[in-house]
């Protein structure tokens, strides 16, 4: 359905060089908005109704940020993530490609085998391949569109471990699995022409 490389060119052109911490908040909100109703226009039925997303907290190999998705469906999704805090953890090993555009902040990836690190800053995009792991930090401030593609299922048990035995936040458990059912019927909405 997607194209990755159409979500890398709309996020590059709403990047948002500087933003960290302090001041970036409103002019990553407007990329975010502008990046919505572009791929709104794109993609449009596959982007599940505004009313039916939100943000929502994630904890995953123990860092915490916060997403909003835009797209989910069995084999691929469209986010938006991000955090207000330095964070780092695992990545996760997923049967899915995952890439990220940065818009704001610093991210950096320690990957498996290496013996250095790689930092990424607005405008970079991270591929994270299938089977993949690297040890991950975000500095407070950075935000990216996020597109995984694959075998989605595979990500639920690291993206909800953490939620399930660390913090117990059920309620962010159930805001996750709306989302997901919800753009899951979108999804076969959209696919029998209802």
């Amino acid at each position: 359905m997607v194209d990755y490389k159409d979500i890398q060119a709309i996020a590059e052109k709403n990047t948002v060089p500087g933003a960290g911490a302090v001041g970036g908040g409103s002019n990553v909100q407007a990329a975010f908005a502008n990046i919505e109703k572009q791929l709104r226009k794109k993609y449009k039925n596959h982007i599940i109704p505004a009313q039916d997303t939100q943000w929502i907290f994630v904890n995953c190999g123990g860092w915490m940020g916060h997403m909003y998705i835009l797209h989910a469906s069995l084999t691929e999704y469209i986010l938006f993530f991000g955090t207000a805090i330095d964070t780092s953890g695992h990545s996760g090993r997923y049967w899915a490609n995952i890439t990220d555009t940065m818009i704001s902040g610093s991210y950096t990836q320690w990957s498996e085998g290496d013996l250095g690190n790689r930092v990424y800053k607005a405008g970079d995009t991270i591929v994270h391949s299938w089977g993949d792991a690297a040890a991950v930090q975000w500095s407070a401030g950075t935000y990216m569109v996020e597109y995984g593609r694959g075998f989605i299922p595979s990500t639920l048990g690291f993206a909800l471990a953490d939620t399930l035995f660390g913090t117990t936040d059920f309620i962010t458990l159930y805001y996750t699995l709306r989302i997901y059912a919800c753009a899951l019927a979108n999804e076969v909405m959209v696919y029998l022409d209802l």
